[in-house]
């Protein structure tokens, strides 16, 4: 097990290699949807990863829009770590969001010296655990194992079943006729209100895509909370982004 202080290259550095390529065969039994999802996120072929390193530019709202430029491994053995620099009034604000086996935090300081925000505890770890379901759509090859369960009702929707560090993970999904991801949703454990935790619609829309050593993957989207409302638009997205650059292991 490691530690909530390890580094972005040592968290990349735990991936492990699976020795297995990605053969669409290996899929037949799964609904159809779900199989042209995988087929159209994995080239026949690909190796089978367990970590992704991003790059990747955007901006995120604390009260107003900010621009930040990130660093993110996600190693699905342990978990995730963004690194990211945003600029408050031409300030840097520097820090991470991370969940290591389990373990949960947040530690923000400007100029990389006065704290802006410190969390830990149970509800950020659920709350980060939330966060590593959802990106596992820059990992589709996390939704390979055998312990993943795919329903779709038509078309157009895919639903998967998985537990990851210890929390379920129900992820809902809109894909084109191709394949291609055009949302996700699932339920994220937050207080956004200032009130008791509780799980709240977490989402995105995705707006562009690209392919990285065989994995097509989102590379522009919008976040937020209250997904598929009204609110969504008003209040939940906070999280603009676009991904510069992705290589697997």
């Amino acid at each position: 097990m490691m530690t909530k202080q390890i580094s972005l290259n040592t968290l990349w550095n735990s991936a492990i290699s699976k020795d297995r390529v990605f053969h669409s065969d290996e899929f037949a039994h799964l609904p159809e949807a779900a199989r042209r999802y995988l087929e159209h996120a994995i080239a026949p072929g690909t190796a089978i990863a367990s970590a992704v390193r991003l790059q990747m530019h955007g901006e995120i709202k604390l009260k107003n829009w900010i621009p930040f430029k990130a660093e993110q491994v996600i190693c699905w053995e342990h978990g995730l770590i963004w690194s990211a620099t945003a600029w408050m009034n031409g300030l840097p604000i520097v820090g991470s969001d991370r969940i290591i086996d389990g373990v949960g935090a947040m530690q923000w300081k400007l100029l990389g010296i006065f704290p802006v925000m410190i969390a830990s505890g149970s509800d950020i770890t659920r709350s980060a655990v939330g966060r590593l379901q959802a990106e596992s759509l820059w990992l589709p090859s996390a939704l390979c194992g055998d312990d993943i369960s795919w329903t779709s009702t038509d078309s157009s929707h895919l639903h998967s079943s998985f537990v990851v560090q210890g929390e379920k993970a129900e992820l809902d999904f809109t894909i084109d006729q191709t394949g291609r991801l055009k949302t996700f949703k699932l339920p994220r454990w937050n207080n956004l209100d200032g009130s008791e935790f509780h799980y709240v619609d977490f989402g995105a829309i995705m707006e562009e895509e690209r392919t990285f050593s065989g994995y097509t993957i989102p590379t522009r989207l919008r976040v937020g909370w209250y997904f598929g409302t009204e609110r969504f638009e008003s209040e939940g997205e906070f999280f603009r982004a676009t991904i510069d650059n992705a290589i697997y292991r």
